[in-house]
């Protein structure tokens, strides 16, 4: 497994970066005040696009898991039917969680503007409110359903020491088809590299694997 390739003391690593981490808060407070203000349009079109393509409200919310493992409500454009997590459960083994894989390229219940809008990612710019309000940055390990994190093993948990993000290494390395084991390394090497710089260069790439459409679904 990757994760044993490294060995983090991430709560160390976190002292030491405190004021790299304010800084952090800083940039994220003015980027997506702006990303809001200059998006907006953006909003009210594919908010148009979701009440046309289906019944329903057109932002989907959910409980995740951020930081210090305080639950939080995240907002993201709905793309698939209403009730959908009444329709199919999450098939977790305990004993092989670090093969799980949360996305599924074949799930029916995907609406059709659903569909493009996780492909373009476009689904989780209503997420900038979550950015704005603190409970999330732009950069950072992505915020995790309670049901998975309730299987965590305490090498995992060590993710949940930092804010989530809309973006981090581990979505420029496989976005949704990767495994959890393999997000969780990807998450800790980041914690444990975190720079302002390695940030901007994640915002980067993220936007340019965003127009490739790798590992979207």
């Amino acid at each position: 497994m990757e994760l044993k390739k490294i060995k983090i003391d991430i709560k160390n690593d976190i002292k030491s970066k405190t004021i790299q981490f304010f800084i952090k808060r800083i940039i994220d407070i003015i980027l997506s005040f702006i990303g809001i203000v200059l998006l907006s349009p953006v909003f009210l079109i594919i908010t148009i696009l979701i009440k046309l393509d289906s019944k329903g409200s057109a932002i989907f919310k959910q409980v995740r898991v951020g930081k210090n493992n305080k639950n939080f409500v995240i907002y993201k454009f709905r793309t698939m039917v209403v009730n959908a997590e009444k329709k199919k459960s999450l098939d977790i083994n305990p004993d092989d969680i670090e093969n799980f894989v949360f996305q599924s390229r074949s799930d029916n219940r995907i609406t059709k503007i659903g569909g493009f809008l996780r492909k373009s990612s476009l689904d989780e710019i209503p997420q900038l409110f979550n950015v704005l309000l603190g409970n999330m940055s732009l950069v950072g390990p992505r915020p995790e359903i309670p049901d998975v994190v309730k299987y965590y093993p305490e090498e995992y948990k060590q993710r949940l020491l930092v804010t989530p993000g809309i973006t981090g290494l581990a979505q420029i390395s496989g976005r949704g088809e990767i495994e959890l084991g393999k997000t969780i390394y990807y998450d800790l090497k980041y914690i444990k590299n975190f720079s302002i710089i390695l940030d901007i260069k994640i915002l980067f790439k993220t936007v340019f694997s965003v127009f490739r459409k790798e590992g979207a679904f």
